[in-house]
């Protein structure tokens, strides 16, 4: 069983990095009502999809779940940005939830806290769990938690756009091909290719899979290998090939630029599928290319399920069903449709892809991607995100040169992660 105060004394530190703010009743108890022991009572679970009721098929899985396990499920959706913090706070005071589902590189947050027990503990398998999403939840040689399902980037494209420019997205399949389909489609009179590079996780997550395209490693973020990603940005916009407005963008706010049927390319997630069928124009979909060509490592989105330390150790067996349940082969295709996620298994995702042979590229694009908290990164990585946003925003702005930008960013996160 897991050690119930291993990590406790590190809650609070890690609570203080978060800046916690809320109001006690905000913050409250569990109020599990049961003992868990023998499956009867109550038992919580906590998950980032506030969006979705009591009607829904998640919740409605949720519940029959907890009636397998023969148990009552209390279901609370928090929004992804306070979930991490009242979790914590939720620890230190010692009623966490039963369950925990988290955005995956919040998971080695919670690990290094001692929040989670880890899936050897509680005897969950992953073994038929794809290495590189697994790897997400992987800290210090240790598992904290199931994926539920992944997402990832790739680039939409516009095929009357790209049409009337004369380019065959065949040929697009490195950078120096892509830059010159973007040049063609100006040439035509339309617009290029917009994304998110605004100055926050959510461009960090955009710029990656042209920072791992280059070869870069995000140890050393002043490489030439990520020069060369920041360049290609920068050029883009030098050359009219994006809009300025890609400093500000937010993934929304890129995604309805293509949407007005002006652009040939946009960035961005498998979430905007439902939006893409209601354009209103054909589009297409291929993975993001590396430098060289081939599929470049695009970062995985998604969210673990994960069981946190409790008092009662009676209650793990009853949590373990749970997960069980809410990620075996059956149950997952259901999850993954309902949060529109890959699978996280092949079984799964052949079955995905069978149904709607659109998710054939999504599919490619997630087994190629990667964790932002992977190559052991753990707590480090929000410490390197920052500095690489701060970076490509100087950039773009056009205040600093790539390399200049970087080098800075460099320091900045070597001092932060000593």
């Amino acid at each position: 069983m897991p050690n119930l105060t291993s990590g406790r004394r590190v809650i609070g530190a890690t609570l203080l990095a978060f800046a916690v703010v809320c109001a006690t009743t905000a913050c409250g108890s569990s109020d599990d009502g049961g003992t868990g022991a023998s499956g009867n009572g109550t038992f919580t679970i906590w998950d980032p999809y506030p969006q979705y009721d009591d009607s829904s098929a998640w919740v409605q899985l949720l519940t029959k779940c907890g009636t397998d396990a023969g148990v009552t499920i209390k279901r609370t959706g928090h929004d992804t940005s306070d979930l991490t913090n009242k979790a914590l706070l939720a620890a230190q005071q010692g009623n966490s939830p039963d369950v925990l589902i988290v955005d995956n590189p919040v998971v080695s947050t919670m690990a290094e806290a001692g929040v989670l027990t880890t899936t050897a503990e509680n005897k969950l398998d992953t073994s038929t769990i794809e290495p590189n999403l697994i790897a997400a939840g992987t800290a210090g040689g240790k598992t904290f938690g199931v994926p539920i399902g992944a997402n990832t980037l790739a680039l939409y494209y516009n095929k009357s756009v790209l049409q009337a420019a004369g380019v065959d997205i065949g040929t697009v399949k490195d950078w120096p091909s892509l830059t010159a389909a973007l040049g063609k489609v100006k040439a035509a009179g339309k617009k290029g290719i917009t994304f998110s590079a605004i100055g926050t996780e959510e461009g960090s997550f955009q710029f990656l899979p042209w920072y791992w395209g280059s070869g870069a490693n995000l140890k050393k973020l002043d490489s030439p290998e990520a020069v060369a990603a920041l360049t290609l940005w920068t050029d883009w916009l030098k050359q009219g090939y994006a809009p300025n407005s890609v400093i500000n963008n937010t993934q929304t706010t890129s995604w309805q630029e293509f949407a007005t049927g002006e652009y040939a390319f946009a960035e961005n997630g498998t979430w905007q599928l439902a939006n893409a069928k209601k354009a209103g124009f054909e589009y297409g979909i291929i993975p993001v290319p590396g430098i060289t060509g081939g599929t470049a490592a695009a970062p995985t989105g998604g969210e673990f399920v994960s069981i946190p330390v409790q008092k009662d150790a009676g209650r793990y067996d009853t949590s373990r069903k749970l997960v069980q349940c809410l990620t075996n082969t059956d149950n997952s295709y259901t999850t993954v449709t309902t949060l529109s996620y890959i699978a996280p298994t092949t079984a799964v995702q052949d079955k995905q892809v069978a149904d709607n042979p659109e998710l054939k590229v999504w599919v490619a694009a997630v087994k190629a991607a990667k964790g932002r908290t992977s190559d052991d990164l753990g707590t480090k990585y929000p410490k390197i995100s920052q500095p690489m946003w701060t970076a490509f925003q100087a950039a773009l702005s056009g205040s600093k040169s790539p390399a200049d930008a970087l080098t800075a960013a460099q320091s900045a996160a070597a001092a932060a992660t000593k």
